[in-house]
């Protein structure tokens, strides 16, 4: 009877939190973007070098990820003339540094982790992002029908504050419902993993000391689509038994870099050397930050 409530309690507990903090960052975020238009970032974006693959990684920072509209978005970069390897970094930065995983990352796991993983994360998709851009560029591009089903035009958008802080929330709300099922999902395996999975487990097959926790997580997480809003409160129950933090993270980023439907629609719009370079740079950007946060931290 203890197991269980020390259980319930992690699930309430884990549930509460990660509802305020969805809500009030989404809320917070796009808020933000009502006052950033698409045309604006565009602008960033245009210029050559590594500095154009900078701001894409800013860009997809600040950008809340979903595969419908964030893949045409980046189609519509590419037709505006932002070049290829600025989207790359776009493309890779915008489910890795998704402002709910950050805030996440702060109230679950403290502000050094979330610093370290987010100068790791921006740096290796600024360094992917050129490395991709070497790869044809245009070239790689098919067509895309349009998919229309994500966001309000610019024009749409409300005029007062008032009226933006309105929408903002009532935006958040919806989000948060498309994704509480995922949430409860992840709390609920992790609540179970905190109350029933033996610790001495966990350290023999992903402690710090397996020198191959790192890549398998990141392979694992890849293919099962893990969503931020499910794997977070899962690595951080593991992580309670004695996972290492790194495999922690790889597995985040394998997961949420890597989601099906994003998969699916870019494979729409680029050749197969491009999804699978994208696929190799994801899972190479999750070992590398692996390792180094079990280094750093």
């Amino acid at each position: 009877m203890n197991t269980f409530a020390l259980t319930l309690q992690y699930f309430l507990t884990i549930t509460i939190e990660l509802t305020v903090l969805f809500i009030g960052i989404s809320a917070l975020v796009a808020l933000l973007l009502m006052y950033i238009p698409q045309s604006k970032i565009q602008k960033w974006m245009s210029g050559r070098g590594i500095r154009g693959n900078v701001m894409g990684a800013v860009a997809g920072s600040v950008t809340p990820f979903c595969a419908c509209s964030t893949v045409p978005m980046a189609k519509g970069l590419l037709d505006a003339g932002v070049t290829f390897g600025a989207v790359m970094s776009f493309i890779i930065a915008s489910p890795l540094l998704n402002p709910i995983i950050l805030g996440m990352l702060i109230a679950l796991v403290g502000w050094k982790a979330c610093i370290a993983y987010f100068v790791l994360v921006f740096g290796l998709s600024v360094l992917f992002g050129v490395v991709l851009g070497k790869l044809g560029g245009v070239t790689q591009v098919k067509q895309l029908a349009g998919c229309g089903c994500c966001g309000a035009g610019e024009a749409d958008a409300p005029k007062t504050f008032t009226a933006k802080l309105k929408q903002a929330f009532i935006k958040a709300w919806g989000d948060y419902k498309s994704v509480l099922v995922f949430l409860l999902i992840g709390v609920g395996i992790g609540s179970l993993i905190y109350g029933y999975l033996p610790q001495e487990f966990v350290l023999k097959y992903a402690g710090g000391k397996s020198p191959l926790a790192i890549p398998v997580a990141a392979i694992i997480g890849i293919p099962m689509y893990i969503r931020t809003e499910t794997a977070i409160p899962i690595g951080l129950a593991l992580m309670a038994k004695g996972m290492s933090i790194g495999a922690v993270i790889a597995l985040i980023i394998g997961g949420a870099g890597m989601a099906i439907p994003e998969m699916t629609m870019l494979a729409s719009i680029f050749k197969k050397k491009t999804v699978a370079a994208i696929v190799a740079a994801v899972f190479f950007t999750a070992v590398i930050s692996g390792y180094a946060f079990n280094a750093l931290m």
